[in-house]
């Protein structure tokens, strides 16, 4: 997912290759979903077909509020990977976005890699990604490539200082984020496991950004990978290797800033239905799942995967009757009763609720 590549270092592909193979492993816990409890509703009045989460990202309409989020692309494996999530994603009427594109655009070759999604999701929603310090032109460029309705911009610094051919310089970012933001191409602003701050969002925020992904600690940890990737973990700083701020407290960090018109997408750890449920009862209006995904893909091909999405999205809807709730606005309503280092977090940073 690194951006830049330094003379000398190893091959692009190489690192996407790594990388989808070692996201295989199984998560580690620590978003906080276990400090998120949603008090139970005796009686829902309400039947489960009428739970109608449907939701909206950046004008978009989502039938559904998950996003199969940013796994691969930029290596001839990727194709065959991005053109099943493209047709999981038209089946279930998800939203779907692709890996960094920035191999392609050094190489458009490569871009069938990434058009793979769109080919086989026509008329659904398609995101595409980039490092924060893309252009406006490499920006346009990239929607461009894969008929995209909007773009994520990724920050993902802590996996860039962890990687041997990785970025060490960030300055200008913020920049470059408000200068695509003014272009006019619509942004998500996507952080890649390591959690966003009320602070960051705000930053973010003043710059014209009106929608960001919190991406929490808890799910892949591309640290650790890189680590991996250059058999050096055992002499890793386990501070660094597990740094972030764990899902549930980045999204409460980011929803209760209260930035008017900000839209919130929670990933990171989100493995299933119910914690699905407590990301949007905590303010997002989406969810993104990329890990679990990737794994039922890989073990049991795309027909896995989609049983895999089918329970999740019926345990969404279930959980949600669960509290009473049949339409998103009603879930985020839910009382939510937090404890543990979630609510520890919460009171130390000062975070209400909105």
């Amino acid at each position: 997912m690194g951006e830049p590549q330094a003379p000398g270092a190893p091959r692009r592909g190489a690192r996407k290759l790594d990388h989808l193979r070692l996201a295989l492993a199984p998560a580690s816990s620590g978003a906080g979903w276990e400090d998120v409890h949603l008090v139970h509703d005796s009686l829902p009045e309400a039947a489960l077909d009428q739970v109608d989460l449907r939701t909206r990202l950046l004008g978009l309409e989502l039938p559904r509020p998950i996003i199969v989020n940013a796994m691969t692309g930029g290596v001839a494996e990727a194709a065959v990977i991005n053109r099943a999530l493209g047709r999981l994603a038209a089946d279930l009427g998800l939203a779907v976005a692709v890996g960094s594109q920035r191999a392609a655009l050094e190489d458009p070759a490569l871009a069938r890699t990434y058009a793979a999604v769109r080919e086989e999701n026509r008329d659904g929603v398609v995101l595409a990604n980039l490092g924060a310090g893309a252009s406006p032109a490499e920006a346009r460029q990239a929607i461009a490539m894969i008929g995209a309705n909007a773009l994520q911009l990724h920050l993902n610094a802590p996996q860039e200082l962890q990687m041997a051919e990785g970025d060490r310089d960030f300055r200008g970012r913020l920049e470059a984020v408000a200068a695509v933001v003014a272009s006019g191409v619509p942004v998500l602003v996507k952080e890649c496991g390591f959690g966003m701050s009320a602070e960051t969002a705000r930053r973010l925020h003043a710059v014209g950004v009106r929608a960001v992904d919190v991406g929490g600690r808890g799910g892949t940890n591309f640290a650790r990978i890189e680590r991996q990737r250059s058999a050096d973990e055992a002499g890793a700083d386990p501070g660094l290797l597990d740094w972030g701020i764990p899902t549930a407290a980045s999204l409460l960090e980011v929803v209760g800033a209260g930035l008017p018109g900000l839209e919130v997408v929670a990933s990171g750890g989100v493995r299933w239905g119910s914690e699905a449920a407590r990301a949007l009862a905590l303010g997002a209006c989406a969810v993104g799942v990329a890990g679990p995904v990737w794994r039922a893909l890989h073990r049991d091909g795309q027909e896995g995967a989609r049983r895999y999405l089918l329970g999740l999205l019926n345990d969404l809807g279930t959980t949600a009757l669960l509290t009473g709730a049949t339409t998103l606005a009603r879930l985020w309503a839910a009382p939510v009763v937090l404890t543990g280092q979630v609510l520890a977090w919460a009171e130390q940073r000062g975070i209400r609720r909105p």
